[in-house]
């Protein structure tokens, strides 16, 4: 594990807030001023082939990075964009239904919803709702 690995796994594991690749290379250079933006997102692909960090694209949207690996969903506030884990409870065995329905046998999944943070809630009630992104 490289200096520059280490440094941008540290910042993941440090954070919640599933960030893009550019706050990443803003956060990263204050540890080590030299680092190129194509050195993150090429650490990113590695640690992310890894196991040691997640991918969350959503389409046309900047792909954001999770540190935490473990079995969790995601929920993304359809205004600001922001990202928070959710448990999934073990019981709820949705690979076998999924292979049963489908007849696929089923590697990974995820799961992911949909709704306004408390921040938004609470805020203007006729802001419009974005199609998601932010930070």
């Amino acid at each position: 594990m490289t200096k520059q690995r280490r440094a941008i796994l540290e910042v993941l594991r440090s954070t919640d807030r599933h960030p893009d690749a550019y706050w990443i290379y803003e956060t990263v250079r204050q540890k080590i001023p030299n680092i190129s933006l194509g050195t993150i997102y090429r650490t990113l692909k590695v640690l992310c082939d890894a196991g040691l960090a997640r991918e969350l694209n959503y389409g046309d949207q900047l792909s954001r990075y999770d540190g935490n690996v473990s079995h969790h969903g995601h929920v993304t506030c359809l205004r600001c964009g922001r990202i928070a884990d959710v448990r999934i409870p073990p019981d709820g065995d949705f690979t076998q239904v999924a292979e049963q329905d489908s007849g696929f046998q089923i590697k990974a999944f995820r799961v992911e919803f949909e709704g306004l943070c408390p921040e938004c809630r609470s805020a203007e009630p006729d802001q419009p709702l974005n199609s998601g992104g932010g930070r």
